[in-house]
C-alpha cells in the first residue's frame, strides 16, 4: 500500500501563503488533499490527476490554492494563498486509483486509498 508524508502545515496571519507538501511511496495515479474542522465532515478541496497534473478544486479554495506536482511524479504541492480564517483545519493528503468514491467528494473520479497522516493550518484574523 502507498504512504503518504506530509509537511508544511504551520500557524500564520489571514491574507499569508503556506505550501504543503506530500510525499508518496509510489506512483499513484491520483492525489489530492482534504481538510476537516473541528466538529465539521471532511471536505475534498483539491485534487490531481499524476499523469498530466490536471487540476480540480472546490469553490471554497478556487482562485486561492494552487495544486502542482513534481517530475518526480511522487510528490504534490498545496500553494495556499490569500488565507482567511474559515481554512485552519487539518489538512490530509490523499492518494489512490481512477474510479470509485473520492471519499464522497466529487472533485474527481478517482478511489481514496490511503490518507497522510494530516497537517494542521491555522489562520488568525
Amino acid at each position: 500500500q502507498v504512504q503518504l508524508v506530509e509537511s508544511g502545515g504551520g500557524s500564520v496571519e489571514a491574507g499569508e501563503s503556506l505550501r504543503l507538501s506530500c510525499t508518496a511511496s509510489r506512483f499513484t495515479t491520483c492525489m489530492g488533499w482534504f481538510r476537516q474542522a473541528p466538529g465539521k465532515e471532511r471536505e475534498g478541496i483539491a485534487a490531481i490527476f499524476i499523469y498530466d497534473g490536471t487540476t480540480y478544486y472546490a469553490d471554497s479554495v478556487k482562485g486561492r490554492f494552487t495544486a502542482s506536482r513534481e517530475l518526480t511524479k511522487t510528490t504534490v504541492y498545496l500553494q495556499m494563498s490569500g488565507l482567511k480564517p474559515e481554512d485552519t483545519a487539518m489538512y490530509y493528503c490523499a492518494a489512490g486509483p481512477v474510479g470509485g468514491n473520492w471519499y464522497g467528494s466529487n472533485l474527481v473520479n478517482c478511489r481514496v486509498d490511503t490518507w497522510g497522516q494530516g497537517t494542521q493550518v491555522t489562520v488568525s484574523s
